[in-house]
């Protein structure tokens, strides 16, 4: 019998909304944040909107100062290009690992994938290209059969705008793009070029995420 997925904490939800509203740019350092103002914005109540500011603040996205209430700290382009470099090590690792046991089936299951974000891609639906483009991503981490990889590269994807997908230029392209190269090394049981494929993919998200924040905080 297939287990229900868990439902997120309102915190995390909360968590999750700020953190994706600073990596993809759209919260700079330096602003502030107050837990009354999400807690409306999300219709949450103001325990979960704090608690999930203190979150982020344990993870580094925000700092508390005193009488001021919570601030977004600074996020540096080079920031991101060492957490992408990190991330494009994880994931080529872990595609190498599904290379080597993946079957045609799962393959084919991936085109499948791949055909339907390319038609999001098409028609503008960022939404759905960023629901199957992590679709894509998770079948082939977990044909690696690596947990514990998994899990840590987990950590990594916290700094990928997934809410505000197309906020970043380039993005919906690269995924609609890149992906096929993946595919293709996949179909061929290669594991080297498949860790290349998908390292260089992920790498070049690093990339335009980090030139659009580097955009982003330049002065008007």
């Amino acid at each position: 019998m297939n287990k229900r997925p868990t439902p997120m904490r309102l915190s995390d939800v909360v968590a999750a909304h700020v953190r994706e509203l600073i990596v993809s740019g759209q919260l700079h350092a330096g602003a502030f944040i107050r837990p009354e103002a999400v807690a409306e914005e999300l219709g949450v109540s103001a325990t979960p909107a704090r608690e999930g500011l203190l979150q982020l603040q344990t993870e580094g996205f925000l700092s508390v100062e005193p009488r001021r209430g919570f601030m977004v700290t600074a996020l540096s382009s080079d920031d991101i290009r060492d957490i992408y470099d990190a991330q494009a090590l994880l994931g080529g690792e872990l595609t190498a690992r599904a290379a080597a046991t993946i079957t045609p089936a799962t393959v084919d299951e991936l085109e499948r994938i791949q055909d339907a974000l390319e038609r999001a891609a098409a028609a503008g639906d960022f939404d759905e290209e960023e629901r199957l483009n992590h679709e894509f991503h998770a079948l082939i981490y977990r044909m690696s059969g690596s947990r514990k990889m998994r899990w840590l590269i987990k950590t990594t994807l916290a700094y990928a705008p997934r809410k505000f997908f197309a906020a970043v230029e380039g993005w919906p392209e690269a995924s609609a793009r890149d992906h096929r190269a993946i595919v293709e090394h996949l179909r061929t049981n290669d594991p080297e070029n498949a860790r290349a494929a998908m390292a260089r993919h992920i790498r070049n998200a690093g990339t335009l995420l980090a030139d659009h924040l580097a955009r982003d905080s330049e002065p008007s």
